[in-house]
């Protein structure tokens, strides 16, 4: 890695592995200067004017691609964006120009406050309308497209008249934004409410991806034993997610690929491996792919 980047390089990520950067290995990264793609860290963790953080991300930025993403700006809720958010983005933006802005398909946000969490949205045409005024408005303050993150989810909604494919892929269509596949949050879905992860997939407007995500996933049962996943991001990818992970890529071909590690946060050593395996899995990307036993075993996985 060299010392700083182009101006060039600074705009962009690379079709590469990259990692969350944790205050854990801020040091690491600066002494070692590691042969990572890309940084990403949490929009919400560097809105202060100054301090370590700043110091350290400042320093850091001279010489990786950088990615934010923003998790609490409730893009999926029935009620106005906050406006002291939004100049804070713009603000944290401004500052450090990332390659790549991006948000979830979520809602946090209620008159009883903000809640700790990031929770699903209802596909209905309202909800349709809602989010896609809410990119707009975020796209117009920021003066930029941003990614949205497709979400990891437990149940459905009764009311939904859209698929989540389909909705995700008329919200691009109306703003213009791109999107993020979040590769574990399809898994997590799918197993949690029977679905196909690779039909998923097959059906994901892909055209528009322009990041994906990995990250580990709990093991828990619900009250009928049946396996249900918790999106924990605080351990390694699960192999069935690499499998998901390889037949995405062969659909797409190479994607700037985050790993999430955001709880539990390991040593160095091994986020590094992680990555490492996610670049051998990009570089194999750039060969012709197929289906391949795992993958057949992973859609069976779900119909079980």
């Amino acid at each position: 890695m060299s010392e700083s980047l182009s101006p060039d390089a600074q705009h962009q990520l690379p079709s590469r592995a990259g990692v969350g950067l944790k205050a854990e290995h801020y040091r690491t990264v600066l002494e070692s200067r590691p042969d990572i793609g890309f940084f990403e860290v949490h929009a919400e963790n560097y809105m202060g004017a100054g301090g370590p953080p700043h110091r350290f991300l400042s320093a850091i930025r001279e010489s990786y691609p950088l990615s934010i993403h923003g998790v609490g700006l409730s893009i999926g809720a029935d009620r106005p964006l906050d406006c002291d958010h939004l100049q804070r983005l713009k603000a944290l933006v401004a500052r450090y120009q990332p390659a790549q802005f991006s948000e979830h398909l979520a809602w946090s946000s209620h008159d009883c406050g903000f809640l700790n969490d990031l929770l699903p949205v209802p596909y209905t045409a309202r909800s349709l309308a809602c989010v896609a005024d809410h990119i707009d408005e975020l796209q117009d303050v920021l003066g930029r497209q941003i990614l949205l993150e497709n979400p990891s989810t437990y149940l459905a909604f009764e009311e939904s008249t859209y698929r989540e494919t389909d909705f995700i892929a008329e919200v691009a269509r109306r703003t213009g934004c791109g999107l993020l596949l979040d590769v574990n949050n399809v898994y997590v879905a799918s197993i949690n409410q029977r679905w196909d992860p690779l039909a998923y997939i097959d059906a994901y407007p892909l055209a528009a991806v322009q990041e994906i995500h990995l990250a580990g996933h709990a093991h828990e049962e619900d009250e009928t034993r049946r396996p249900l996943l918790i999106d924990t991001h605080d351990r390694h990818v699960a192999r069935a997610v690499w499998d998901l992970f390889e037949y995405a890529l062969s659909r797409t071909g190479p994607i700037p690929t985050l790993i999430e590690w955001d709880a539990n946060v390991p040593d160095w050593s091994t986020l590094e491996a992680q990555a490492e395996q996610a670049d051998r899995l990009l570089k194999a990307a750039t060969r012709p792919a197929t289906v391949t036993a795992r993958q057949h075993n992973l859609a069976e996985v779900t119909t079980s």
